[in-house]
């Protein structure tokens, strides 16, 4: 069995406890442009979210996981999104909602983690991220763990006015 926890951090579900957590993330407007976000969410929204947060991937076709450190405190959120079982794929997105606790090598086990699990338990044939061509820590993230660089997204994102690239990074579990 895959354990989801590491040597510093833990990934765990989605708990009521995470809804201020959840808040503050999901009300940023530093991270909307990531996540397609264009207006705020209020808490009675997000508590919906959280109530329904046990649904099972297969039904729901995602995943999102908190990653706390050992201690319980969250500090961020990984997830599996447009989960294919089918063509046994799916999206992974990941932040790490404060600065201060970044390049830390937080992402990178919690990335292990998730593909561990990914590859291991929901026996998925491939992951796959979307990650902009200005975001340079997140490029160097997915590449440590063997995502490939398989295309370009010529001005997929709208941002203040202008158009941004999207890179596709893939990692197939042969």
């Amino acid at each position: 069995m895959v354990s989801l926890r590491g040597e510093n951090i833990k990934l765990r579900a989605l708990e009521q406890r995470d809804l201020d957590f959840l808040y503050q993330l999901e009300n940023n407007p530093a991270v909307w442009e990531i996540s397609g976000t264009i207006t705020p969410y209020s808490k009675d929204v997000l508590q919906l979210y959280l109530d329904n947060a046990h649904r099972d991937i297969y039904d729901v076709k995602q995943l999102r996981l908190v990653i706390s450190k050992i201690d319980d405190t969250p500090i961020g959120f990984i997830d599996l999104f447009d989960f294919d079982p089918k063509n046994k794929r799916a999206g992974v997105g990941i932040i790490v909602v404060n600065e201060k606790d970044r390049n830390k090598g937080v992402g990178g086990e919690a990335l292990q983690i998730l593909c561990e699990y990914a590859f291991g338990v929901l026996q998925l044939r491939q992951l796959y991220a979307n990650i902009l061509e200005e975001n340079t820590p997140s490029i160097h993230l997915f590449e440590k763990l063997g995502f490939k660089l398989v295309g370009v997204k010529k001005d997929w994102i709208s941002s203040n006015g202008k158009y941004k690239n999207e890179l596709l990074f893939q990692k197939i579990n042969k």
